[in-house]
């Protein structure tokens, strides 16, 4: 029926936190050997598992949640696909619709005062649709894929009487097409052609997604053009030879759009994060767009739903006579004041994890300061990934994103991640190792919500604090919690390099906690400038 339609469609791994109105899916999917059932510990985290597995490439992501507050956690995490344009399928469990209306527990149904989930859900979602007649289910299934496979999070709403109708099975509707829509190179191509000057190209998080670094560097290479990143998309190319736009970025990125001839977004919508000190030198050169997305810039702008069969479009139709003079420009750092007071330095944390990870190592980076310091100081590894939800920037989002990451790429996958971030969802450590999944959690622990601390600072008198911890020792905590966990506190840069090597040396999960300062400033520009 509905895990086995799943199964028909090539769904291998199914995230959520069980319950009674979507235990039925559990119980099927465990007499099936080709999924595998994972239980989370929040649906939050379910939902970013399955958000991390679709931005890994494994597949579409897939959670499940019950019906009431189960279903209400999925928000954020819905809302973070939808932002990123991410393709999740949720699952939702409703009470038996026998209820529906009659004041039964968890009612979600609307209906005679009732919490409406359908409205809810709608919002964070491509499409969203509640299933009233089992014979409909399939069809709804293949509707909701459909709708996913464009983009973004699709719901599909399940009674429990609907689960546990066995008029539910029956041979697999047939998936709709999804529309590749219409791209009009040739125009675009005679833009890059005549471009006069050097060309700088933005890449964005849909270069990734639609796998197309090879056709992005094709490009680059024929129009010896420099190359930048948005925030969240450091591994949208394999030469970034100017750092990162944004808030967290290189000013060298601005520098570099100033002195060139054309500008070139590429699946880079340029979203508020992405944009930050970009605006006016974009005034000043011409700007062409291509994606899914229209940016949020002033551009002309080419719709491509797939990237790699433009860009591969685009450079077979450029001119012959194109003078490709490969540059490289070295990223140029923003410069926080400089800190004297206790703990380890971000920057000086990731060099030493620069100089610790191997090659093929993925990093999935979650929100406040560590998010700023790893996107500005961290590279990404050679053919490694280099994940950070910016869409909606929940803390907590990388522990799900790693576990649902690890599933789908079967290799070792680092977090790195602050303590605030750890208290929200690093419970998901523990679904780490129930797995015994190759995940590295380095916490920066600063005993802080250390970017609010740095916003109390600076935009208010500082005779105050809401967001100081008092202190704690995660890595003793969660080795004491976990006996046999590999888990240590560093509070000297001289241990970090053999403390890192040997949590990466571990086959299953590992955690290293760098003690840090909440008073230090972050590489964040609306911070410095």
């Amino acid at each position: 029926m509905i895990i086995d339609y799943l199964a028909s469609i090539g769904v291998r791994h199914v995230f959520g936190v069980g319950g009674a109105n979507i235990e039925d899916l559990y119980d099927a999917a465990h007499h099936r050997e080709d999924i595998t059932a994972v239980l989370a510990k929040h649906e939050f985290s379910a939902a970013a598992m399955a958000d991390g597995y679709s931005r890994s490439g494994a597949g579409l992501g897939v959670v499940m949640a019950t019906s009431g507050g189960g279903s209400l956690n999925l928000v954020a995490g819905l809302g973070e696909s939808l932002a990123s344009r991410i393709p999740v399928l949720a699952l939702v469990g409703q009470p038996p619709s026998t209820g529906d209306g009659r004041g039964s527990f968890q009612d979600t149904s609307g209906l005679n005062g009732s919490l409406d989930a359908h409205a809810l859900l709608s919002a964070v979602s491509l499409h969203c649709e509640r299933v009233v007649d089992a014979g409909d289910t399939l069809a709804a299934l293949a509707r909701a894929v459909s709708a996913a496979r464009t983009g973004g999070p699709a719901v599909v709403l399940l009674p429990k009487d609907i689960q546990q109708t066995r008029a539910a099975s029956g041979t697999p509707a047939p998936l709709p097409a999804v529309r590749s829509g219409s791209v009009d190179l040739p125009d675009l191509a005679r833009e890059l052609g005549a471009a006069f000057g050097a060309v700088t190209i933005v890449a964005g998080a849909q270069v990734s997604r639609d796998d197309a670094r090879t056709e992005l560097e094709q490009l680059r290479a024929a129009l010896g053009a420099q190359l930048a990143t948005e925030p969240d998309a450091k591994d949208a190319a394999g030469t970034v030879t100017l750092g990162v736009t944004g808030v967290m970025g290189h000013p060298s990125v601005p520098d570099a759009v100033r002195r060139s001839g054309l500008c070139l977004l590429v699946g880079a919508p340029l979203a508020a994060t992405a944009r930050a000190g970009l605006e006016d030198a974009l005034t000043q050169v011409p700007t062409l767009s291509i994606g899914a997305q229209a940016p949020y810039v002033p551009a002309v702008h080419t719709p491509a739903p797939d990237l790699r069969a433009a860009l591969r479009g685009i450079t077979s139709l450029l001119p012959q006579t194109i003078s490709a003079q490969n540059r490289t420009v070295a990223p140029r750092e923003l410069r926080p004041p400089a800190h004297r007071g206790p703990g380890i330095r971000y920057r000086q944390a990731m060099l030493a994890l620069d100089e610790a990870l191997p090659d093929e190592v993925d990093v999935v980076v979650d929100a406040g300061n560590t998010g700023a310091a790893a996107v500005h100081h961290l590279p990404v590894r050679r053919d490694g990934r280099f994940v950070m939800a910016l869409g909606m920037g929940g803390m907590g989002y990388s522990f799900g994103a790693a576990v649902g990451h690890a599933f789908g790429r079967g290799r070792r996958t680092v977090v790195i991640a602050g303590d605030g971030s750890f208290f929200m969802h690093g419970s998901e450590i523990h679904t780490a190792r129930e797995y015994g999944l190759p995940i590295t959690f380095v916490l920066l622990n600063n005993n802080a919500h250390a970017m609010c601390v740095t916003r109390e600072q600076l935009f208010f008198p500082d005779d105050y604090s809401y967001n100081r911890f008092r202190p704690s020792a995660l890595g003793a905590g969660l080795a004491a919690m976990f006996p046999g966990l590999s888990s240590v506190d560093v509070s000297d840069i001289d241990r970090l390099p053999a403390a890192l090597t040997a949590a990466l040396a571990v086959d299953g999960p590992a955690v290293v906690s760098i003690e840090c300062s909440a008073d230090e400033i972050p590489p964040f520009a609306p911070f410095i400038i």
